[in-house]
């Protein structure tokens, strides 16, 4: 009897390994938590080789819940081992987003014997003081891990910022600052930004205010980010900032400023409002620490108009595909784009060339190749003339991408996708500008189980959309006006679980 119940244990535990990250609408190649809850990606660094990724998280439930900081890693960006939960509530609050460093220097005095301690520097927020109505119920704190972010241990001077008397205030990004010998915190202040300077991040004085006037203001700033980048040699600053609400198509979205920074102060070149995706589900997205000159943003693929009202039975929710980030010039003004990181390529099979002949009248492509489950879709136009991209399945399901000359703008169609009751701002379409100058277009699509990411124009503009079909979408059709699609290419990727 022993034997057979340990014999239907091990069955038991081989059965539920099978299906974890393959149960309806599990992304194959976006990272997710095993179960529970997640939202922002945050204290994202990079250190000997690999890639930790910290991220809002509830343990306990698939709804926001007291916020501890998850905990995975990675070597290529793709590949993902989660690990214990790096950083649990205390007597101070919940563990809020925030970022982390690589002290090298050992100006924190964290480091024991020549240790090169990680520095996570994040916000605690007390539900008690937020339950009270108090307005200085978050601040500021530190955590330093001298094994290499295993484990970690909370400064005991916490919280190292004070809040001055404002309601929301956190999600400190926080880097190193090589010409003045400093470390500079890009925090969020209600309706803007506010910059502090620390020799030693222990101690902090406020540098500068930006943004009261600039940009929009749909709803509380939050997750911003700070960092220099080139173009055609010469050094700007780009500074990241989401809002929860208020977004071009509805609910959460990610703006961003190019500037200059001086160590003190940030000023914008002009007054635009931009935007690093206008699709619905990339949110409080940043970048990795130490990286170098390459910037690696990622977002959470969720919107909080319905981020706890999603389809999904044991977890919720998902990230974006890595981005590499760069600076390009359009008619004069200079904008970010954000395209799919080379290390995608690790998880792709050889590109199938679309014939010509099964694009004509809208064909379905899968009845002259084989359509795999996930895929990137990359094709040219000599001319940008209006298409449809329909992704479909056998229940009558669809979902519509495409570009509209008239408006000059791309869109997604989720209205037919599948489920989408659960929300009422769900189905609405998205729709984003074309920045691109010339004639010419280029589109790459990434269609995950759950996801569709469209990058336009060399990534200058992009759509990023869930949905949440009943069966896979075992139907792709193109149909064009008036334009000669070229080029239809069509790489297979394969899940990482």
């Amino acid at each position: 009897m022993l034997f057979a119940c340990c014999m239907l244990a091990g069955l038991a535990a081989v059965a539920q390994k099978s299906t974890l990250y393959h149960e309806p609408h599990r992304p194959q190649f976006h990272f997710s938590p095993a179960a529970k809850w997640m939202n922002d990606p945050n204290g994202m660094v990079y250190y000997k080789g690999t890639y930790h990724l910290f991220f809002q998280y509830y343990p306990k439930d698939i709804v926001w819940g007291p916020m501890h900081w998850g905990h995975a890693t990675s070597k290529d960006l793709i590949h993902w081992k989660q690990l214990p939960i790096a950083l649990y509530p205390d007597k101070l609050g919940y563990i809020f987003s925030g970022s982390a460093v690589v002290d090298v220097n050992n100006t924190s005095g964290f480091g024991k014997k020549g240790q090169v301690p990680m520095v996570a520097i994040f916000t605690h927020h007390d539900p008690v003081g937020e339950k009270a109505n108090t307005d200085n119920f978050q601040n500021q704190s530190i955590a330093y891990s001298l094994d290499e972010g295993k484990t970690w241990t909370k400064y005991a001077g916490n919280p190292v910022v004070k809040n001055p008397g404002i309601r929301d205030f956190r999600d400190p990004k926080v880097s190193w600052y090589a010409a003045k010998h400093k470390w500079v915190m890009t925090l969020a202040t209600n309706d803007r930004i506010t910059f502090y300077s620390s020799p030693n991040l222990k101690d902090w004085k406020k540098e500068s205010e930006f943004g009261e006037k600039q940009g929009s203001h749909g709803g509380v700033w939050e997750c911003p980010d700070l960092f220099p980048l080139k173009l055609n040699g010469k050094e700007y600053w780009v500074l990241i900032v989401s809002i929860g609400s208020g977004a071009p198509n509805g609910g959460s979205g990610t703006q961003y400023f190019i500037g200059q920074f001086n160590g003190n102060t940030f000023t914008a070149i002009d007054d635009e409002t931009r935007w690093i995706d206008h699709g619905p589900d990339d949110y409080a997205g940043i970048t990795w620490s130490n990286t170098g000159a390459r910037k690696i943003f990622l977002g959470w693929m969720a919107n909080w108009q319905y981020a706890n009202q999603v389809p999904t039975a044991t977890w919720r929710s998902a990230n974006t595909i890595p981005r590499d980030l760069a600076l390009k010039q359009i008619n004069g003004d200079i904008y970010l784009a954000s395209t799919p990181v080379k290390e995608l390529s690790g998880i792709a099979a050889k590109a199938i060339d679309v014939p010509a002949a099964a694009l004509k009248g809208g064909k379905d492509i899968a009845s002259a190749i084989k359509l795999p489950a996930l895929y990137s879709l990359k094709f040219k136009m000599d001319s940008a003339e209006d298409y449809f991209i329909t992704l479909s399945n056998d229940a009558g399901e669809s979902l519509v991408i495409g570009y509209n000359k008239k408006a000059d703008r791309y869109f997604i169609n989720r209205e037919k996708s599948g489920k989408v009751d659960f929300n009422k701002e769900f189905a609405k379409w998205s729709f984003v500008p074309r920045l691109a100058t010339g004639k010419a277009s280029s589109v790459e699509l990434i269609v995950d189980a759950s996801s569709v990411e469209l990058f336009a124009d060399g990534g200058l503009s992009n759509l990023t959309s869930t949905y949440f079909a009943s069966k896979p979408y075992n139907h792709l059709s193109i149909l064009s006006a008036k334009g000669e699609i070229k080029d239809v290419k069509i790489m297979p990727l394969k899940s990482i679980w």
